[in-house]
């Protein structure tokens, strides 16, 4: 059996955010987005490193979820490289941003 790809977010068990931050595309060029993985093998091996490297104070709060590719392209969509904006996984399966108001 094979390594199964598709992308795979982090996503918070209390909220359903999805975890995003600033990154770096193809070119080096920071951007404002979800982090995600090609498959959950490289998920799991890397998430708990990667909250700690962005200064998430409890890994254990967020969960790895599969996420379709339509899915995934609209996370980045809807947060428009904008910091201030959050997204969120529905349990319906719909990708919803919210501008964070604090």
């Amino acid at each position: 059996m094979g390594v199964t790809k598709m992308p795979y977010a982090l996503k918070n068990k209390k909220t359903s955010e999805l975890f995003s931050c600033t990154l770096l595309n193809v070119y080096d060029l920071p951007y404002y987005g979800v982090k995600l993985w090609e498959d959950r093998e490289s998920a799991e091996a890397e998430a708990r490193a990667f909250l700690r490297e962005k200064g998430v104070e409890e890994p254990s709060e967020w969960e790895i979820a599969g996420l379709g590719e339509h899915q995934a392209k609209l996370c980045n969509v809807k947060l428009n490289n904008d910091p201030a904006k959050r997204v969120y996984l529905t349990d319906d399966g719909r990708i919803v941003a919210q501008r964070d108001e604090t």
